[in-house]
């Protein structure tokens, strides 16, 4: 009877691994199953200020698709397809979109081009457990503000940071910093002052532009005003000419030792005019500065269309890498998409590039730049290439 018994439990324990095996098997199929479609939402900026940034975005994102899946759009044999949401550059459109992709199953919602949008819709993965892939928007807040949200752009502190290369001899002078009084330029107040706070009798003052300001006069005046010694410009969107129109009718170049700002998109560049050779730029990315394999691609397969990668490519091309990385993990799991994306370290078009796993700081090269103008035409030329470690944020 014992004998039995035993041969009985025997069979009840294999059947039982038989049945899980089959179940695992099951779940394995479901995954690598090709019957269906993997929705990731797009929440961008298509229109309002910050348009021109969302559309270099989005080409970048279809381009780093078309590179990480080989041309394929697939992952495990599942299409890849883009929901498209336009937030206006306005955060509660943003979250009013997001909403309604997370309310219709979406696991994986990505854009944010603006800083206010990004901070917005970052507390919709917490509190829905998707995984939000953070674009173009700058601020630092985004990095460590939960477990669920990455970025796929640098951050301010990276800007401010790859800055200070310029600033030998500036201890103990006053420094100054005109931003739009919005949450980009907000964040670079912060980062400028945490950054210049390392340096001793060091003076960090702003000077705070309405994010609806037209006429840009009275606050460079006030800028003058302040006999700054090193001028930081953090500017974004469609006023930048007039702004710095107003920079130089008021005289600031003439007396400042030093203005420092981020070089935009190339569009842009004509905005300085004369005054370009007179400008310290720091850069996120223009075309010509890494040298990688991937960058190369890239820039090959713009020029057959006639095009150039810019400013932004970059951070649409990596949020197409971060989505194939995650969805080659589970395409169903956000905590295994989150696993695979923490501490990967991957070439993007910039160059080596590591998602630190503590608080999801995207750490990457930056470059600094002179821009010059001949026969009406502007070069931008690479003077410096910092590797990700020489501009890491601090870790949250």
């Amino acid at each position: 009877m014992h004998a039995t018994r035993m041969k009985v439990v025997a069979v009840l324990g294999a059947a039982f691994v038989l049945l899980a095996a089959l179940a695992a098997g099951a779940q394995a199929r479901t995954e690598t199953s090709a019957n269906h479609k993997v929705q990731i939402g797009i929440v961008y900026s298509r229109t309002g200020a910050f348009a021109a940034y969302g559309a270099e975005y989005l080409s970048g994102l279809r381009y780093g698709l078309e590179y990480a899946t080989a041309g394929t759009n697939k992952v495990g044999g599942h299409e890849i397809e883009f929901t498209i949401v336009d937030d206006a550059t306005d955060p509660a459109k943003a979250v009013s979109g997001a909403k309604d992709l997370i309310g219709k199953g979406y696991k994986i919602i990505a854009g944010s081009v603006s800083s206010g949008a990004g901070l917005s819709v970052a507390p919709l993965a917490d509190q829905n457990k998707i995984l939000f892939i953070s674009g173009p928007a700058a601020t630092d807040a985004i990095t460590g503000i939960n477990k669920y949200t990455f970025r796929s752009g640098r951050q301010t502190f990276q800007d401010v940071r790859a800055s200070t290369a310029y600033l030998k001899g500036a201890v103990g002078k006053n420094v100054v910093v005109f931003a739009q009084d919005i949450a980009f330029g907000l964040a670079n107040v912060a980062a400028v002052r945490n950054v210049f706070g390392d340096l001793s009798n060091q003076k960090v003052d702003s000077v705070l532009v309405p994010g609806s300001a037209q006429d840009f006069t009275p606050y460079a005046r006030q800028l003058r005003q302040k006999n700054p010694d090193l001028v930081f410009v953090a500017w974004a969107g469609a006023t930048a000419q007039a702004m710095w129109n107003a920079l130089d009718q008021q005289g600031v170049f003439d007396g400042v030792d030093t203005v420092v700002t981020g070089l935009p998109e190339r569009a842009a560049w004509g905005f300085f005019g004369s005054a370009a050779g007179k400008i310290k730029f720091l850069n996120h990315y223009n075309a010509a500065a890494p040298k990688n394999k991937v960058n190369d691609w890239l820039v090959a397969k713009m020029k057959k269309k006639g095009q150039f990668p810019d400013l932004f490519h970059p951070d649409g091309f990596v949020a197409a890498q971060m989505m194939v990385r995650a969805l080659k993990a589970s395409t169903t799991d956000v905590d295994k998409m989150i696993a695979a994306l923490e501490g990967w370290s991957f070439t993007g078009p910039k160059g080596q590039q590591e998602i630190r796993a503590s608080d999801h700081a995207m750490l990457q090269p930056m470059f600094l730049v002179n821009l010059r103008q001949s026969g009406g035409k502007f070069t931008a030329t690479t003077t410096v290439r910092l590797r990700a470690k020489h501009t890491a944020p601090p870790a949250k």
